[in-house]
């Protein structure tokens, strides 16, 4: 029994991620910034992008950017650059830097004698972002060597993206999160996603606050804040609560819409429908009968086991059991345990399995014996299985194209006192090749908004395309290779955020 269709030489190129199309290697480092260029849009404002800590890659892409905003650029020998931009590097080096481009020493030239302003990236790609100059402001200024900044975030600076920041299981400001995740729900369930995304973002930016939120003078600069937020945000601080917020959780649609959607195989779209046509409970399915699909018929036969909520222990029973059958059919094959247990999270509605082998092309002899094995032991109460896709036709989902398996496993309950207790648990199964294994770990650990921030950071600040398969350069029309996720992050020129801080 195979693991699902072989790709063609098309797909098997793009799962080895190597250059889709190759170029002379002079190209591949980009353009070699001018010592002058034509004025740009904003006089007195003339850019140098010091290499150090940027590497000439994303120095390159970022000049791009930056002109094409409107921003003169010059080399490190001019003159006129009033504003040097560096990552990762005090002032002092980047001092020492601009030194050695010019052929002079450092104290040749310091930025209290000429007026040059030394900055932190952030500053550059704020501007892109307002399309102007921002005024510079001390967070903007790079740091002097020895002095290590506070590592506890300022509300006032948090990072405009939710993958730019630390975001614990535990926070601060349940309440008012909560309150906003209601709203997001609501939204969503309505269809507006635009709004769903923005309460989202407001959510995201108080989780990632070190204390609690004291006052709205301390949402004035907080990334996502929008009026409505504001709004709600005021009123949980004054009286507890917001009548918004608890006016829809009593609604009949909000709950049905939460109901409906807990079923495993049903979307938000079924569910809506399903709350047009008049039906609100479980009774009503159940009623319908043949209108129901297989994996809906499934969902609903075990909605009680699977409303309740998975332990870390049984989720890493699962996932030893599943190791031991892997690795008897394929010696070697890893089973990693991903989704919120990796974040942290004690409990779960369901257990995320990411399956793999040391040997590229071994993983795709895996899913299909595997799954026959645990059907076979009885362990297995409905499964479905969807092929890898991946380099095959194009998609515009955000759901990556792995090899899978949506599945009902049998779960054996030893202190039930009844030998033959068990209970449904969901559980999926993903097969990876080792050289898009780090793509798949990042994305399958989530969280769901921390991965969207990752890959919008990835498009607007770098030019870079990041999934769960790869990080596609199109510049340069090729996959960059990472073999970590801390690999990853670098390639993004983002510290590495740990998985129990990307709870966003």
């Amino acid at each position: 029994m195979s693991g699902g269709p072989r790709p063609g030489p098309r797909a098997a190129a793009a799962m080895a991620l190597v250059p889709v199309k190759r170029r002379r290697t002079a190209a591949a480092a980009g353009p070699v910034l001018p010592e002058a260029a034509e004025p740009g849009r904003f006089p007195g404002v003339v850019l140098c992008l010091v290499e150090r800590g940027l590497g000439a890659r994303r120095r390159a892409l970022l000049a791009g950017r930056a002109r094409a905003a409107g921003f003169c650029l010059h080399g490190p020998g001019s003159a006129a650059v009033t504003h040097a931009v560096a990552e990762q590097c005090s002032a002092d080096e980047a001092l020492a830097w601009l030194a050695r481009r010019r052929g002079s020493t450092p104290g040749d030239r310091t930025e209290t004698s000429t007026g040059l302003a030394l900055l932190d990236l952030s500053w550059l790609l704020e501007s892109l972002d307002a399309g102007r100059p921002l005024d510079i402001e001390p967070r903007h200024r790079l740091p002097v060597s020895g002095v290590t900044p506070s590592k506890e975030p300022d509300p006032a600076v948090l990072p405009a993206y939710g993958c730019q920041r630390r975001t614990p299981l535990a926070h601060h400001n349940a309440m008012l999160t909560e309150a906003l995740e209601t709203l997001a729900r609501d939204a969503a369930f309505s269809g507006d996603e635009t709004r769903s995304l923005a309460f989202t973002r407001a959510a995201s930016a108080l989780k990632a606050l070190p204390r609690r939120l004291g006052s709205l003078r301390d949402l004035a600069a907080l990334p996502g804040v929008g009026k409505h937020c504001r709004r709600v945000i005021q009123e949980v601080l004054e009286d507890g609560s917001s009548a918004e917020v608890e006016a829809v959780r009593r609604s009949e649609r909000y709950r049905t819409m939460q109901l409906f959607t807990g079923i495993f195989g049903v979307g938000t779209r079924t569910a809506a429908s399903w709350y047009q046509e008049g039906l609100r409970t479980l009774a009503d399915l159940r009623a319908t009968g043949p209108r129901l699909s297989r994996q809906q018929q499934a969902g609903l036969q075990y909605w009680e086991d699977l409303a309740t909520p998975v332990t870390l222990a049984e989720a890493e029973a699962i996932r030893e059991l599943v190791q031991a059958e892997a690795q008897r059919i394929l010696p070697d094959a890893t089973v990693t345990l991903v989704g919120g247990f990796r974040r942290g999270k004690p409990m779960g509605h369901d257990v995320d399995l990411l399956l793999s082998h040391p040997e590229e092309g071994r993983e795709q002899a895996l899913l299909g014996p595997l799954v026959a094995s645990l059907e076979q032991q009885g362990l297995l109460l409905y499964q479905q299985r969807q092929p890898n896709t991946f380099g095959q036709e194009p998609s515009s989902s955000s759901m990556d194209q792995f090899e899978r398996c949506f599945a009902i496993a049998r779960l054996a309950l030893p202190g039930a006192g009844d030998p033959g207790a068990w209970r449904a648990t969901r559980v999926d199964l993903v097969v990876a090749p080792r050289s898009q294994f780090a793509f798949a770990l990042l994305g399958w650990t989530g969280s769901r908004h921390f991965e969207r921030e990752l890959r919008r950071f990835a498009g607007r600040q770098r030019g870079l395309a990041l999934s769960s398969h790869g990080l596609y350069d199109p510049q340069r029309e090729m996959f960059l290779p990472a073999t970590t996720e801390e690999e990853i992050f670098q390639l993004l020129g983002l510290d590495y955020v740990a998985p129990t801080e990307r709870n966003a």
